[in-house]
């Protein structure tokens, strides 16, 4: 047999050596074990709400409002079809666009709820509304680029997009009489030639605000203008108090090839927030790219899960109802107590489940979270864990059963009374109104 030598490979120059990658400095205080983490993944921010939970999660007697979910544990009819999946053995590798009967199930409650055609081809399940967001905005956004969020906003699309290399540009609500709106004029300006998407939160999640038909018809405008995504995160739907059953949508207004990517949960309608099951709806063109990005970060939601919710979307229409019922409730019972306190700058939220206000001369409102849990044993999350224009306001969620809601505005209006707080200058007026017009993230 010939043998045959092969030459040894070259030991590589100093010159051709791989480079190091460049390293990012810690900051004062931090191990330096950290700094080979990229800088825009360490750097990002932690939660303000979690700092509250884990300041008074095991006090006896707290009343936690603090995060956004309620006190209802997913209904009996969801579980069992789960847990019959299960038994049955459906514990293997499934579709990873999600099974078949769900995206099905997905087409026919979206087009009884929002009239649009009846097409599964258009949804696809994640393993959360949060991971929906992770794809939307991996399709949408990269390094360097801007994405464009009205604030106060829910933390966590922000810090998502921050994650992808991204910018967040935090356009503030405009504040009054009537409560948050959307300043059409700051957000256009807020468009540079490094924007990618709008990331569009509607109802809000913390501040109630619900975007008018005309504000869709406005951001639809920009978004095609400029080539913009736009990322619309519907998941209150639902629960708006309106005189419609739904909350306006970008389903209302837009056309076929516009460029929206709609993230949804499982999570606030069927009581489901543990089971971290969601959808993202899409253009059926960007299937392969979807299910990729699915295949290479979860690789598929398990399958006796999507069986629940079937369950939840083909039987829970009636769960929903008392639902949004509930919250309606919750809402007129916590808000009427304290706006009579007239210390407290508070206007009704028109949708979601959160009541977003100032307390007067309380502008140290982390702090205030923390001195709630000790004073009035109520949790509350600080406006300040929602980004800018949140400063002075305070995040109460009143998804909760009413016995629990009534002992908190007892407590929260006495410790209300016992301050000493001067109620003059609540006018509605001025508390997000004044706030710069863009922050980076920090």
């Amino acid at each position: 047999m010939n043998s045959r030598a092969f030459p040894a490979p070259e030991e590589p120059s100093s010159a051709a050596a791989s480079p190091k990658l460049p390293l990012a400095p810690v900051g004062a205080g931090e191990d330096p074990y950290l700094e080979r983490v990229r800088d825009h993944i360490r750097t990002l921010p932690e939660s303000g709400i979690v700092e509250v939970m884990n300041y008074g999660r095991d006090r006896p007697g707290m009343i936690p409002l603090w995060a956004g979910e309620g006190d209802v544990a997913t209904p009996p009819f969801i579980c069992e079809a789960a847990a019959a999946a299960l038994h049955a053995g459906e514990t293997f590798y499934t579709w990873q666009r999600g099974l078949p009967e769900l995206r099905i199930a997905i087409a026919r409650y979206m087009a009884r709820t929002y009239g649009v055609p009846e097409n599964p081809d258009r949804y696809f399940v994640t393993g959360s509304g949060m991971q929906a967001i992770h794809i939307a905005l991996a399709m949408a956004v990269g390094a360097g680029d801007e994405v464009i969020i009205p604030s106060p906003s829910w933390p966590n699309a922000a810090a998502a997009a921050q994650k992808a290399g991204a910018r967040p540009v935090y356009v503030p609500f405009a504040y009054g009489r009537d409560g948050f709106s959307l300043d059409h004029e700051r957000l256009a300006q807020a468009i540079t030639p490094r924007t990618r998407a709008i990331f569009l939160n509607t109802p809000a999640n913390p501040t109630g605000f619900v975007a008018t038909p005309d504000d869709l018809r406005a951001v639809l405008d920009l978004a095609r203008r400029h080539g913009l995504w736009i990322i619309a995160d519907e998941i209150y739907g639902r629960f708006y108090y309106g005189d419609q059953p739904r909350a306006p949508s970008f389903h209302d207004v837009m056309d076929e090839d516009d460029h929206i990517l709609f993230v949804q949960t499982f999570s606030k309608n069927w009581a489901m927030t543990g089971w971290r099951v969601g959808w993202i709806e899409a253009d059926p063109r960007l299937g392969q790219v979807i299910e990729n990005l699915i295949q290479y970060s979860t690789s598929g939601v398990a399958a006796f899960m999507q069986r629940g919710a079937v369950a939840a979307l083909d039987q829970g229409e009636d769960f929903v109802a008392t639902q949004i019922a509930g919250a309606r409730k919750g809402r007129d019972l916590v808000a009427d107590a304290l706006i009579a306190t007239g210390k407290v700058d508070l206007v009704k939220p028109p949708g979601a489940f959160y009541l977003f206000f100032g307390i007067a001369g309380r502008r140290d409102v982390r702090s205030l979270g923390l001195t709630l849990v000790d004073e009035a044993n109520v949790g509350l999350a600080p406006g300040t864990a929602f980004g800018p224009g949140g400063e002075g306001f305070m995040r109460l969620c009143f998804a909760r059963g009413e016995a629990q809601l009534a002992e908190a505005s007892r407590r929260l209006v006495a410790w209300l009374m016992g301050q000493g707080l001067q109620g003059d200058g609540l006018t509605g007026d001025g508390l997000a109104g004044d706030k710069p017009e863009g922050t980076d993230a920090a």
